[in-house]
């Protein structure tokens, strides 16, 4: 079988711009066509460079650096803004339908563990990220509320042990943790996340 042949533009784009379209590609700005036809006038025909970046932005590649919640650079490599959640949430849902499992693999746990952290780093209240992220897929959707739950139960359980921690009387972490017989690296998180949550 003969190697798949590489789209010219695309192979271009990667010699001119390589850290954002080589090996580890970076997530772009929106806008960047026009960007691209400023910087390289007349190296491109439009037809060829819509092509190329529609082929890239769908490539795995770039999916899995979009699913990792990578900002969004300019030509020269900066950042120049934030990675819309719900851009974060498809690209992940996409990556993972892609995705072949080893033997013994559950990918279905470690996609509601992404599902579960992308809208933890959102920042964002769950009925504002549902609404950004929920589509017609009523598969997807059932995933997604699954990870929300988990969410919510682990955020009851940590909110709970902040409780006992604060009417335990123990000065510090470490103590807290010797009493109940727990381990200091997990409740140390927990605790912090429980903080977080109460602003």
């Amino acid at each position: 079988m003969s190697p798949r042949r590489q789209n010219p533009a695309l192979l271009q784009l990667a010699t001119l711009y390589p850290q954002l379209f080589g090996e580890q590609p970076k997530p772009l700005k929106r806008g960047i066509f026009q960007d691209l036809e400023q910087a390289q006038p007349g190296v491109f025909a439009p037809a060829d460079l819509k092509l190329a970046l529609g082929i890239h932005t769908r490539s795995s590649r770039y999916l899995q650096a979009v699913s990792q919640g990578q900002p969004r650079h300019d030509l020269q490599g900066n950042v120049v803004e934030q990675m819309a959640p719900e851009h974060v949430f498809h690209a992940l849902v996409e990556v993972f339908r892609r995705r072949r499992p080893r033997d013994g693999e559950d990918l279905t746990q470690k996609l509601l563990r992404r599902m579960a952290m992308a809208f933890e780093a959102s920042g964002l209240t769950r009925e504002a990220y549902l609404e950004l992220v929920r589509g017609r897929d009523d598969a997807t959707n059932a995933l997604l509320d699954e990870a929300m739950a988990e969410v919510a139960a682990r955020t009851a359980k940590d909110e709970a042990l902040l409780r006992a921690f604060e009417a335990s009387g123990c000065a510090t972490v470490e103590a807290f943790a010797d009493m109940y017989g727990m381990q200091v690296r997990q409740v140390g998180p927990q605790l912090d996340r429980a903080k977080r949550l109460r602003g």
